[in-house]
């Protein structure tokens, strides 16, 4: 991986039951503070008890300037900027907080940054963990490589879009939105909507076709910005629009073969945790 591919996506790490959002900055993770507070802590208010130990050390506050940077993290009210630390960063913090958790904590947190360290040395650790993580929640191998082959085409197209006028995650969503509603009729929001999703990434809960015709309509879209060499958000709207197009086409020729609708309600992993239920029943 590499800065070109950072797109502020904010993932959840779990120490002893809590969870720590991080997000990618620079080629490493960068942990939200308040999180790594509330984990150390305890505490009911995070961000007091953050005021508190800037307010008692003297040191801390001096180099706070270069240990906290504000970045896009996920919240239940989108995405806003919060203050996070990277590693190095965030073992500063740990000093000011008296806590019998901190040293399994620093563990915890060296063998994370190491991980990723080792995944931007050798991409293909980050993909072979990916398709554990899959194998392990219970899906089938070949939905695995198709969602594994999704998730190159998607990176080649925000790859497009971020040199070709697109650089902020905004326009990713709205160029995407594009893209889904000529291939699927509806938005990624209205999707996720359908199929009862609040914070869980919807391609993981889709099925084989909507995956592959989500697929089709990225690819196609990728391809017409490289044979039209496409510039500006206008044209790559344009282009989203037409490459969904292809997509939604295909969708509905099958749809009118087979008698009824690819995009399902069914959320995909739960249909498999079901069908293991009855496995076991049986």
């Amino acid at each position: 991986m590499n800065n070109k591919k950072e797109l502020a996506i904010t993932k959840i790490a779990v120490f002893k039951g809590k969870k720590v959002r991080k997000t990618i900055h620079n080629n490493e993770w960068w942990f939200v503070i308040v999180d790594v507070i509330e984990v150390l802590t305890d505490s009911t208010n995070p961000k007091q008890y953050l005021k508190n130990i800037l307010n008692r050390d003297e040191e801390l506050i001096k180099g706070w300037v270069q240990i906290e940077h504000p970045l896009l993290i996920d919240t239940k009210g989108g995405k806003q900027m919060i203050k996070c630390a990277n590693t190095e960063g965030i073992f500063r913090i740990i000093q000011s907080i008296p806590s019998s958790k901190a040293e399994p904590f620093k563990r915890w947190l060296a063998r994370v940054g190491y991980e990723r360290i080792k995944e931007i040395e050798d991409p293909e650790l980050a993909t072979k963990r990916t398709r554990m993580l899959y194998k392990a929640k219970g899906y089938s191998d070949d939905w695995i490589e198709k969602r594994m082959r999704g998730i190159a085409i998607r990176e080649e197209l925000t790859d497009e879009w971020k040199e070709r006028g697109a650089k902020e995650q905004r326009k990713y969503e709205i160029l995407t939105a594009e893209i889904s509603k000529a291939t699927f009729g509806i938005t990624p929001s209205q999707y996720k909507k359908l199929k009862k999703l609040d914070r869980e990434n919807l391609r993981d809960h889709m099925d084989d076709f909507e995956l592959i015709f989500n697929m089709l309509g990225e690819r196609a879209t990728t391809e017409i910005h490289r044979n039209e060499d496409s510039q500006g958000i206008p044209k790559l709207k344009s282009d989203a629009k037409a490459g969904g197009d292809i997509a939604g086409g295909a969708r509905k020729k099958l749809e009118k073969r087979l008698g009824r609708s690819i995009v399902s309600k069914n959320n995909y992993l739960k249909t498999l945790e079901g069908k293991k239920r009855l496995g076991k029943n049986n």
